[in-house]
């Protein structure tokens, strides 16, 4: 038996602006079996988590380079 999926989440690569991601949301809407399309706005814990992940990485970086 398969397992049933009630949900797909779709991360974008970047934040773009609301009125630009609206064909994208237009496009999803018109595939079948899609109810709803739900735009998430970034905030500030978002953008938090984003540059303490970019500093975590760049000081693996740096140590990997270092030879640490």
């Amino acid at each position: 038996m398969t397992d049933r999926v009630h949900s797909l989440t779709v991360v974008l690569e970047r934040d773009n602006r609301s009125d630009d991601v609206q064909p994208l949301i237009d496009a999803i809407l018109m595939f079948q079996g899609v109810a709803s399309v739900t735009a998430h706005v970034s905030d500030i814990v978002t953008r938090m988590a984003e540059q303490r992940a970019r500093d975590d990485l760049r000081a693996k970086l740096f140590k990997a380079l270092d030879g640490e």
